[in-house]
């Protein structure tokens, strides 16, 4: 014969720590053995099981801002599962776009004598008055 147990959410308190930018949280799980609890976490949730007794806490919490699973840490003391993880940084695994310049298009035009813009400062203009004249 198997063994039935009621499944039952525990109370919960999940926060977020400013001061260490971790999120907590906190299940309250009396009677579970510690090493038959099974917590899991992903970069967006939390699952929990944990048997005790004639009862199984179950949860599953989804989270707002994503965490560094890797980097939990847990205590389990006097029916209390306290959980903090490190939230993960937004900008963390953003990639750098390289910027190239835009080459805007050329066009090559054969410039003739008779269509060539007179040179600056040719003989042209009549000298100033102390000017010295210009001579080809």
């Amino acid at each position: 014969m198997s063994e039935t147990r009621i499944k039952l959410a525990p109370d919960t308190v999940a926060y977020a720590d400013e001061e260490t930018r971790k999120l907590v949280v906190e299940f309250s799980i009396p009677g579970a053995p510690t090493e038959t609890i099974d917590v899991k976490i992903l970069k967006d949730s939390i699952h929990l099981t944990a048997p005790a007794r004639d009862i199984e806490y179950v949860a599953a919490l989804a989270l707002a801002w994503a965490v560094k699973p890797e980097k939990a840490e847990a205590v389990y003391e006097h029916g209390l599962l306290r959980i903090e993880v490190p939230f993960k940084d937004p900008m963390e695994d953003a990639v750098k776009v390289v910027i190239k310049t835009a080459v805007a298009e050329t066009k090559s035009a054969v410039i003739t004598a008779e269509a060539a813009p007179p040179a600056a400062g040719c003989c042209s203009k009549k000298p100033l008055v102390g000017e010295p004249a210009l001579s080809h």
